[in-house]
């Protein structure tokens, strides 16, 4: 199997398909590059080079203790990029995922990304606070967390389904969708999983977004439930320099179904643009 050793002795796990011009993508919290699987075809497919790595602590990258923080996770991303000498990168991240391309473009890419796309991303910054008076409450991801610590197992599979909309009225709901949620969710190490709450809703990214210097996509669906489209979606677009808002009505957090398909369209135009 490929793995990249990080300069902390972590091996990050990734996948390599197709050939052309590089498409690098970051998944979410608390999955793994298990849920690019539909992107990795579709994009090579498409005559691009399509890299996807398991965040530390998820998948099979190692189950790390240490480093679960959105610095570490931009600088592990750094690593598969630069052991793959990879250039003109277009960097696709979907919400943690997205917080950890914003701030690999912003402060590790060295001249090696040409555009970044987000998908209903955390950025830029989700926890509510006086300078965030819109965002959630930390009592919130208290509760995550203590669901993660008491009984991860079922907390993956009630989460699976706002993370997809399957709770609304109408929606087709999927079981393979969540119970493949709930197996990518078991390969996190518990240390992993519950830091990376505090990595996804506490990290600041006003700064990395407001830095970025290459023509960014920012999408996201309009019933996110996760991740709150009005402090996360319309805020960035509002910071970056060369941004394009993309959202979408009725669409949830998780990319499945009918939104799968209209971004994964819509990403491909904006990289062939």
């Amino acid at each position: 199997m490929p793995y990249v050793t990080t300069s902390d002795g972590t091996e990050i796990y990734y996948t390599d398909s197709g050939s052309g011009r590089p498409i690098v993508l970051s998944h979410g919290w608390p999955l793994s590059s298990d849920a690019w699987q539909v992107e990795i075809k579709r994009f090579a497919d498409a005559g691009y080079r399509v890299v996807a790595h398991d965040r530390r602590g998820h998948g099979l990258s190692s189950k790390t203790y240490a480093g679960n923080d959105m610095t570490t996770y931009a600088r592990d991303l750094a690593a598969v990029v630069e052991h793959l000498d990879l250039h003109d990168v277009v960097l696709v991240g979907h919400s943690t995922g997205g917080g950890e391309v914003v701030r690999y473009a912003a402060q590790f890419a060295d001249g090696r990304v040409a555009k970044v796309v987000t998908a209903g991303a955390v950025p830029p910054i989700m926890v509510k606070s006086e300078s965030n008076p819109e965002g959630t409450p930390i009592e919130a991801f208290d509760d995550i967390r203590a669901s993660v610590l008491k009984d991860r197992s079922q907390f993956w599979k009630d989460l699976a389904v706002p993370f997809y909309g399957f709770n609304r009225d109408g929606a087709e709901v999927s079981q393979g969708a969540i119970d493949d949620f709930w197996r990518q969710g078991m390969l996190v190490n518990l240390a992993a999983a519950y830091d990376c709450v505090k990595a996804f809703s506490e990290t600041d990214q006003n700064a990395d977004l407001a830095a970025i210097d290459v023509p960014i996509l920012i999408a996201q669906g309009e019933d996110d439930q996760i991740v709150p489209i009005a402090d996360a979606a319309l805020k960035a677009i509002e910071i970056v320099s060369h941004g394009t808002l993309k959202t979408y009505p009725g669409a949830p957090h998780g990319i499945f179904g009918d939104y799968q398909d209209a971004l994964d369209a819509d990403i491909l135009a904006f990289v062939a643009d």
